[in-house]
């Protein structure tokens, strides 16, 4: 019996998408005796939790759904040639099936699959895109516009350009987090090379304008280049209609594989890059290296289920994202949401708690696998670069904690992560001076502090 026959069971009802276990749990149980304890505490780098927790950190990954896994399971068993091999059925076979894979990710966003290449995730596409670019064009141009909001390996690959002697100007984002396009067009100079504005934001979910950015550039003859690893299979992605010349995308967003991402590059007119990677010229020059079959049959089918389950999942995050909003907004106060609500990925709920902690808050959560705007997780304790470009205080950057919902996200856990968020936010208030300031009608930002 196929993987996918076995699994989908677990994670349907009623023949819904999502049931009362996560993909993750799932398989977890699938893969553990049926008499063995699945309540047994876990204890990870020194905190022990009573088992595993919900997941709600879409944006970090998501889970491969198991029709993804059974389309690639032939291809680490039995078909497991390699595609660039020209003198045999394990060779034409994997080519084939690459060439599959391709034309699905190019149907997904309205390209020619010639135009698509693939790499090993986002990052690599981000810095092919973007180095690749000015680099080619060297010569003539000397300018890239982007963004304060993007994501880091874009303003990484900026800084790089920067020490080369490149120019880069970092546009700020309005409160809601999007971005000025008329701020945008002043912007663009004669030598600019590239704009690049992320599609959707990993970190509040805000859904850029696209189409409007994009024409922008193509009456300004600039090549327009957009991260859209949040965005592919979520929000209707048309690359010709929104004048994009350079994308970025990635698999295990979507309930694909970890590890295979796609660059699309226009043809017409035509938009040259500089390879990143020296080697055996495969993807027809722009990407060395072979080809991983299976994860990019992976990439393949997971689009191939995006464009038939797109409009269902978006309901369905929006139904489930209202249900958390209005669960944890109707039972605690001073709640914000961090980034627009009207042109917003519904998947993605950013919310800040005054007087709280954030990375308290995460400590208190550990039923629930969710991240915090802060960097709490590094040497840094600096907030969230994304939300102090959008204006937000210090101290509610502090307190900021990322829900992610996604395709097998049920009412249950939703209604449990809302339980469990409400409860340690009062408990952390009622340990709080501030907020019984706060009540009490004291303006805190008024309070000059002594040092002792």
């Amino acid at each position: 019996m196929a993987l996918s026959r076995r699994l989908l069971p677990l994670l349907r009802r009623g023949g819904c998408l999502s049931a009362s276990a996560s993909p993750a749990r799932a398989l977890s149980m699938a893969a553990v005796p049926a008499d063995a304890d699945q309540e047994e505490a876990v204890t990870v780098k020194g905190v022990r939790i009573s088992g595993r927790p919900l997941y709600m950190d879409m944006q970090a990954t998501t889970p491969v759904d198991p029709r993804v896994l059974d389309a690639m399971l032939p291809f680490y068993l039995s078909r497991y040639g390699n595609p660039h091999s020209r003198t045999h059925l394990y060779g034409w076979e994997s080519d084939a099936a690459v060439e599959e894979a391709r034309a699905r990710v190019a149907s997904l966003v309205g390209a020619d699959p010639r135009e698509i290449f693939f790499t090993s995730g986002a990052t690599e596409c981000n810095n092919i895109a973007v180095k690749g670019v000015m680099r080619f064009y060297r010569d003539r141009r000397r300018h890239v516009i982007t963004t304060q909001t993007e994501h880091k390996c874009v303003l990484d690959s900026c800084r790089y350009l920067q020490q080369e002697g490149f120019e880069v100007t970092y546009l700020p984002v309005r409160p809601d987090g999007l971005v000025d396009v008329a701020q945008l067009a002043d912007a663009i100079r004669p030598d600019t090379g590239l704009v690049s504005v992320m599609a959707v934001n990993n970190e509040i979910g805000v859904v850029q304008p696209l189409e409007e950015i994009g024409r922008i550039c193509r009456e300004k003859g600039v090549p327009f280049h957009t991260d859209a690893a949040q965005a592919l299979g979520k929000i209707p992605i048309d690359v010709n209609q929104m004048g994009i010349g350079l994308m970025s995308l990635s698999a295990h967003k979507i309930y694909g594989p970890k590890g295979v991402g796609a660059l699309y590059l226009r043809r017409r007119p035509r938009i040259r890059v500089e390879p990143q990677m020296s080697g055996g010229g495969q993807e027809r020059g722009i990407r060395s290296g072979t080809v991983p079959t299976p994860l990019v049959v992976g990439f393949g089918a997971a689009c191939e289920i995006a464009a038939k389950e797109m409009d269902y999942d978006h309901r369905r995050a929006t139904t489930l994202q209202k249900r958390l909003l209005d669960g944890i907004r109707g039972q605690v106060d001073d709640v914000v949401i961090n980034g627009s609500m009207e042109h917003r990925y519904p998947g993605n709920l950013n919310l800040s708690f005054a007087y709280v902690e954030g990375e308290s808050l995460l400590m208190g959560l550990k039923e629930v696998a969710v991240s915090s705007g802060s960097a709490c997780t590094s040497a840094s304790l600096e907030p969230s670069y994304v939300l102090r470009a959008l204006g937000v205080e210090e101290d509610m950057a502090h307190t900021s904690i990322r829900f992610g919902i996604g395709r097998f996200t049920t009412e249950e856990e939703v209604d449990r992560a809302t339980e469990l968020t409400v409860h340690q936010v009062k408990k952390l208030r009622d340990m709080s001076p501030l907020y019984e300031m706060a009540k009490a009608g004291i303006d805190i930002k008024s309070i000059q502090w002594a040092q002792h």
